[in-house]
């Protein structure tokens, strides 16, 4: 057997063309979708996942403000800056590129925007939101990750999902939304007793653990849906998942490459979070 690969690039493009329609739609109406997206110091992966998500902003006609702040930034300056995007009405989601310099408490900020312009979908309200099944964003790499399986024709109702990682970005808002379309949902962990068993069992294995290659063909159920969040730079300088890709796709159904599957949605979602965020906003003026 040999999986098919999903490609997250082409399924990026699909996603992102449904939702211009739907910016589209609204500038008619006379708003324009617009992403405020906050950078504190010059981290050079965070300048680089910057530069992607304004330029996605510009392929669907979006508004978008890049705002640069200093590494030496303090914490009052950013949250000042927060309430002035909260309160202005051409911005309809605000994202702080994480991470932040060590002075900056990351909660404060997180809590600080208006979980009605809360894009990323980490503000307490959100996350609670999505815990009770009453989403109104989640997190972009999980909804992202949502994305890929529906458009790969991955069936998800009644199967068992195995998530391998816990963090509040990727682990447990992707066990809560494959709980929403009713999954049997495993989460492990590191401290997770025979790793592999859990695996195995799986017919959707999602792994989020940021250790290269530590899943392998052999810990794969035949035919499964396989999705890789990791990213990591090998000693040649080359990118690898978390799942050895040339193994597993001897074994799985469906496997998402690295680079390539996984990264290009968590942007594309990011501007759909965006686009909503305008729509909701709009329908809230219409009804005042």
């Amino acid at each position: 057997m040999t999986a098919k690969i999903i490609d997250g690039r082409a399924i990026a493009q699909e996603v992102r063309a449904e939702w211009k329609v739907r910016a589209d739609e609204l500038k008619v109406r006379g708003t324009t979708p617009g992403l405020a997206v906050i950078i504190v110091g010059d981290d050079p992966a965070s300048k680089v996942y910057v530069a992607n998500k304004v330029k996605a902003c510009a392929e669907l006609g979006l508004y978008s403000e890049h705002i640069v702040l200093s590494a030496d930034t303090s914490e009052e300056a950013l949250l000042k800056k927060i309430l002035e995007l909260n309160e202005d009405p051409k911005i309809h989601g605000i994202l702080v590129q994480l991470p932040v310099p060590k002075h900056i408490n990351s909660s404060k900020v997180l809590d600080a925007i208006s979980p009605e312009k809360d894009v990323d979908g980490f503000h307490p309200m959100n996350v609670g939101a999505l815990a009770t099944g009453s989403m109104r964003f989640a997190p972009c790499t999980p909804y992202g990750v949502m994305k890929l399986l529906e458009k790969s024709g991955v069936l998800i109702e009644g199967k068992h999902a195995v998530v391998i990682g816990r963090s509040n970005i990727v682990g447990k808002p992707m066990a809560l939304l494959l709980l929403q379309a009713n999954a049997t949902v495993t989460i492990c962990t590191s401290k997770t007793i025979d790793l592999a068993k859990h695996t195995r069992d799986a017919d959707i294995l999602v792994v989020a653990t940021g250790k290269a290659k530590m899943i392998s063909g052999d810990m794969i159920k035949p035919g499964a849906a396989v999705i890789d969040v990791g990213m990591n730079r090998m000693d040649n300088g080359k990118l690898c998942g978390d799942v050895d890709f040339d193994s597993a796709k001897e074994v799985a159904g469906w496997i998402t490459p690295v680079p390539g599957g996984v990264g290009p949605m968590t942007i594309t979602m990011l501007v759909a979070n965006t686009v909503q965020a305008a729509e909701q906003l709009s329908t809230l003026k219409r009804h005042l």
